[in-house]
């Protein structure tokens, strides 16, 4: 009736100590490495994590399903490494599976902060995530920015709830940002090719622009003050950043 943490890294010193503090009382830690180059080991092994190495592919998805394979636990809790699990939270799911009739899935509201903040605006909160499940019931495709195949019966706990929400220091500042806009759209882009979908110029000038006057009016980023707007800018950079680079791709493929 366990729990194992499982948290994937690469370079992931700023906050994995932290992160680490917060799933120590589990029954078990497993550290999916990507192969760093900074001082995660190093923090991880002061945690006694149980260590594993996986090839650095460039996102997380991969190296998750591989941790999975080597949990021992019958829980599994899927942990960023900027990720914070409160001491309420857990004790929440620790509760949970002791009950006859408990949920197979969890799905967790999460505070994501960027530049500084808690966004609460531009549909960020409380965009609730599976973490959590009984081993075998989640898995992820092997894909960038997928949501996760589930089977059982889902759990998802209220945004109303905030003190059982995940912390997530997402984006520091707006060089982080576009750092991992630039290698996600790359990625994202491959997997639009792949799916043979194509895009017009109508999309490319337009759909940047609509996801701005949703995020920011409908979805009520100006909320989050300037925080909000930057962020609710750059997600429509995002989105014209991987539409062009779906364009060119389409471009490169057929020679034109």
């Amino acid at each position: 009736m366990g729990i194992t943490a499982i948290i994937h890294t690469f370079n992931s010193e700023k906050y994995l100590e932290e992160c680490l503090s917060s799933v120590c009382s589990c029954d078990e830690i497993i550290v999916c490495d990507m192969h760093s180059t900074d001082k995660t080991i190093e923090i991880a092994q002061k945690f006694g994590a149980k260590i594993i190495y996986h090839e650095n592919v460039g996102y997380a998805d991969p190296a998750r399903n591989f941790a999975l394979e080597h949990a021992q636990s019958d829980w599994i809790l899927v942990v960023d490494s900027d990720e914070i699990i409160p001491d309420k939270l857990l004790k929440y799911l620790k509760e949970q599976i002791t009950k006859q009739n408990c949920p197979d899935v969890f799905a967790i509201p999460r505070k994501n902060y960027m530049f500084g903040k808690w966004i609460k605006g531009a549909g960020w909160y409380p965009g609730q995530q599976v973490r959590f499940f009984r081993k075998g019931y989640a898995w992820w495709p092997p894909q960038v920015h997928c949501m996760p195949e589930t089977k059982g019966i889902l759990l998802t706990i209220s945004g109303e709830r905030t003190d059982l929400a995940m912390i997530h220091y997402n984006y520091d500042t707006i060089e982080s940002f576009i750092s991992r806009l630039n290698k996600y759209t790359s990625l994202e882009a491959e997997k639009y090719v792949l799916s043979g979908k194509k895009y017009s110029l109508f999309n490319l000038l337009f759909r940047p622009f609509w996801v701005f006057i949703r995020l920011y009016f409908i979805k009520k980023g100006y909320l989050d003050g300037i925080q909000g707007f930057f962020l609710c800018y750059m997600m429509a950079f995002y989105r014209f950043s991987l539409l062009a680079k779906v364009w060119d791709n389409n471009r490169l493929k057929s020679g034109k």
